[in-house]
C-alpha cells in the first residue's frame, strides 16, 4: 500500500518535496491533523499518506464527505444508532467511527457540518467517547481523526459559521497542500505522467501519443485554478479528442495573461495571412470585374461563384460596378 501511495504523491518540485517531508514527519505522531488547500490539490491523498505511513497503516482508513451527509443523519452516520432510535432505524448500526476503530477517520469538507454536528464532534474529540443515537451506553474508541477543508476556517470562525473551540481541537497538526501554480515544473511532470497512463490504458485503441513542445510549454503558463484534478481531466479530454499522435490543442489562458513570444508570433502570422488573402481577393475581384466590364452577374459567372456571394466581395472591396443588363441572362 505504501508503494501505491508513493506513486500517487506525484511531483518533484522543492515546494512539493517540502510537503512530502511534512507528511512523513506528521505520520509519526498520533495526533489530530487538519489539512487545508484549494479544491483539487489532493487533500485526501495527503490524508491517506499520513495514515499509511503511520503505525495505524494496517487498520481501516474511513473517508467521509461531510458535505454529502444529510444534516438530520450526520450524528447517526458518525456515531451509529440503536434499533428504533428513529423511524427508519429497523436495526442497530455501528457508525463510521466504530468502523474506523484502530485506524483513521477522514472528515472531508469539515466546514459543511451544521452547528449541532460541530458540537457533537467537539465532545467526541475531547476524550474519544460517544453514544449511539438512541443509546445510553458510553463508548470509547481508538481512532485518529484527520479533517480537511478548502475553506478558510479562521474566516468562518469570525463569521460565526464555525466553532472556534472545534477549530482549536482540529488544528493540532496543520498541513497545507499547495496549489499547482506554486509547484513550478510539477505541471509538466504531472501532465507527462497522466499521458503515460493514458497511453497504457488505451494501448489497444490508439498509437502512443505525445505532446507538441509548444503544448507542453503552454501547460506551465496557465494557473490551473482547479489544480491537479483540472489538469488531469484536461489531459484526458485532449488525449481522447486528438486524432493524431501529437497533442497540440489550445491550453486555457488566464485572464490578463502576458502574451509570450510565441503568442506574438502567432498573432503576427495570422495578421499577415489575413492580409495576403485580402490582397488576393481584392485583386481577383477587380480583374474579374474588369473582364466583365463592371457587370456583377457576368463576373460571378466568370468566377464560377453565386452572384450574391460575389456581389458581397465587390461591396467589401468597393470595386466599381455597373447595373446588370437584362441581356446578360441570354449570354
Amino acid at each position: 500500500m505504501v508503494d501505491t501511495l508513493e506513486s500517487n504523491l506525484l511531483g518533484s518540485s522543492p515546494q512539493f518535496a517540502h510537503v512530502i517531508a511534512q507528511i512523513r514527519r506528521i505520520a509519526k505522531f498520533d495526533v489530530t491533523v487538519l489539512i487545508g488547500g484549494e479544491t483539487g490539490t489532493g487533500k485526501e491523498l495527503g490524508a491517506r499518506a499520513v495514515h499509511y505511513l503511520s503505525a495505524r497503516a494496517a487498520q481501516p482508513f474511513i473517508p467521509v464527505n461531510c458535505g454529502a451527509l444529510a444534516e438530520t443523519l450526520i450524528e447517526s452516520e458518525l456515531f451509529g444508532h440503536e434499533r428504533g432510535a428513529f423511524t427508519d432505524a429497523r436495526q442497530a448500526a455501528p457508525g463510521l467511527i466504530s468502523e474506523a476503530e484502530g485506524g483513521t477517520l477522514f472528515l472531508d469538507e469539515i466546514d459543511t457540518l451544521s452547528p449541532k454536528a460541530q458540537a457533537a464532534l467537539l465532545r467526541f474529540l475531547q476524550d474519544r467517547t460517544y453514544r449511539r443515537v438512541g443509546g445510553t451506553q458510553t463508548r470509547h474508541t481508538d481512532v485518529r481523526l484527520i479533517a480537511a477543508s478548502n475553506a478558510n476556517l479562521e474566516e468562518l470562525v469570525e463569521a460565526r459559521q464555525f466553532r472556534r473551540d472545534l477549530l482549536y481541537r482540529l488544528k493540532v497538526m496543520p498541513l497545507v497542500m499547495p496549489p499547482l501554480r506554486e509547484r513550478g515544473n510539477d505541471v509538466t511532470e504531472l501532465a507527462r505522467i497522466f499521458l503515460d497512463r493514458l497511453n497504457r490504458e488505451y494501448s489497444r485503441q490508439f498509437q502512443p501519443k505525445r505532446f507538441h513542445p509548444e503544448f507542453s510549454a503552454a501547460l506551465g503558463r496557465y494557473s490551473w485554478p482547479g489544480n491537479i484534478r483540472e489538469l488531469e481531466h484536461f489531459i484526458q479530454r485532449e488525449y481522447l479528442m486528438c486524432d493524431s499522435e501529437v497533442i497540440s490543442a489550445a491550453v486555457p489562458r488566464d485572464q490578463g495573461a502576458i502574451p509570450t513570444p510565441s503568442d506574438h508570433f502567432n498573432a503576427m502570422f495570422k495578421q499577415a495571412k489575413a492580409s495576403v488573402i485580402a490582397d488576393f481577393e481584392r485583386s481577383y475581384v477587380s480583374s474579374t470585374m474588369a473582364r466583365a466590364q463592371g457587370n456583377i452577374s457576368r463576373a460571378a459567372r466568370l468566377a464560377g461563384q453565386d452572384r450574391s456571394a460575389f456581389s458581397k466581395l465587390v461591396s467589401k472591396y468597393r470595386v466599381a460596378s455597373t447595373a446588370d443588363q437584362e441581356q446578360d441572362s441570354a449570354e
